[in-house]
């Protein structure tokens, strides 16, 4: 079966049924494992190549088949992992003067 879900309608998936537990479940950083790049669990796919991919226009189908070990819920994970990683990221305003 082709999965044609946009992105935008994956990573909405993800939030709408409260999968951020993926990030753990299918996120990995090991440093032994492509630098301590996170990467899909029990793969060499490192998250930054998925997030790439899809900021270039890749489809979800087009990196499932690209990827065979790569499934829908572990490109959910990857953008969760983004989102919580930037929702943590430190600000620091500077100065008005």
């Amino acid at each position: 079966m082709l999965h044609t879900k946009s992105v935008p309608e994956v990573a909405a998936d993800c939030y709408n049924r409260g999968e951020g537990i993926l990030m753990t479940e299918r996120i990995e950083i090991n440093p032994s494992v492509m630098l301590g790049k996170p990467v899909i669990r029990n793969t060499r796919i490192p998250v930054e190549i998925v997030l790439r991919k899809l900021a270039e226009g890749a489809v979800v189908a087009e990196l499932l088949d690209a990827y065979p070990k790569l499934t829908e819920a572990d490109i959910r994970a990857c953008l969760a992992y983004a989102a919580d990683t930037v929702a943590h990221e430190g600000v620091y305003p500077l100065s008005s003067d």
